[in-house]
């Protein structure tokens, strides 16, 4: 096994798929400096070859680390694989309707992956990302604390941005989660979300920001899910943030962190649903998902989650 200058194990992060995603996730690995390899994979060899190029051309500003194209050798000895490859969401495109398109793509990559006979973490991005976390980890025949997907990180992050912005408080003193589907039945965890140590609804009166909050929290709740629609209507796709929640995710791996984060992940019996990946709280760390924080919600989120859970369960079964 490689070991870095420092001694350790190399951190060596391959990731599949070459397009805007996995290259701004790639753009943004490299300066955070927590990876020693980047390895790029993409059926595209002259697009890796481009991306190789542009990015080891800016080594001169970053933290040392080797960024070449790779094969799925890499795999083997890999801390992490991020699977970014998929089609594209299109302008009035549901994540849902991508299934079918990205289900053989990321089923076949998970197969390749698991015959490399790699002991690292599988990080799913594709779109619908819950499903195809799912199919990634039945075709692998991996331990499901292996396989997980980007889930609604990002969303929790928009979630966060909204309520600092709202409240004219640091987004870094907010902490909320957006649970269930990366999608149209996702939900924000209202009971979960606080401000300075403060539940949100108490922190209100200090806020004192608004004069109806309840209706204040449906706009925020509504604004989180239709930001992907309104980024992709104006320019095509969203590259940046989700970038830099991968970033986020890949630290909490790399690191053994242990953060907790809203990562998609299989239920077997955690807030009574079974067999569907969908987005709890969990502790993230260097084997994947460590534990599931199986914290007692409300009835109103939890017909949330569970509607969630039906919908996902739904795309699943219509793969068959």
């Amino acid at each position: 096994m490689e070991e870095n200058k420092n001694g350790g194990q190399i951190r060596k992060v391959v990731v599949v798929g070459a397009g805007a995603v996995g290259a701004t996730y790639c753009y943004a690995l490299a300066q955070s400096g927590l990876a020693d390899e980047i390895v790029i994979l993409d059926r595209n060899e002259d697009l890796v070859l481009g991306q190789v190029l542009d990015l080891v051309h800016g080594q001169a500003f970053f933290p040392t680390v080797i960024i070449r194209a790779g094969s799925v050798a890499d795999y083997a000895d890999a801390q992490l694989i991020v699977i970014t490859a998929g089609s594209a969401q299109r302008p009035g495109e549901t994540r849902l309707q991508l299934l079918k398109k990205n289900a053989d793509i990321v089923g076949g990559i998970a197969e390749d992956v698991a015959r490399q006979g790699s002991q690292g973490v599988m990080l799913i991005v594709s779109n619908p990302v819950d499903v195809m976390t799912y199919v990634a980890l039945k075709r692998s025949g991996w331990e499901r604390s292996r396989v997980i997907g980007s889930g609604t990180v990002l969303d929790s992050a928009r979630f966060r941005y909204l309520l600092s912005d709202h409240c004219g408080v640091d987004v870094h003193n907010v902490h909320a989660y957006i649970l269930g589907e990366h999608g149209d039945s996702e939900f924000a965890a209202w009971s979960m979300t606080n401000v300075a140590g403060m539940v949100i609804d108490n922190y209100c009166p200090v806020c004192n920001k608004c004069s109806d909050w309840k209706t204040e929290q449906q706009e925020i709740e509504k604004q989180v899910r239709e930001s992907a629609y309104h980024i992709i209507n104006a320019k095509g796709s969203t590259h940046f943030a989700v970038g830099l929640a991968l970033v986020r995710i890949t630290a909490a791996i790399l690191r053994k962190q242990s953060s907790v984060l809203t990562v998609s992940v299989l239920v077997d019996g955690e807030f009574g649903l079974k067999e569907v990946c969908l987005s709890v709280p969990s502790i993230v760390s260097d084997k994947g998902v460590v534990k599931i924080i199986n914290s007692p919600l409300p009835p109103r989120e939890m017909e949330s989650l569970r509607r969630s859970a039906g919908i996902l369960g739904e795309a699943i079964r219509s793969l068959d």
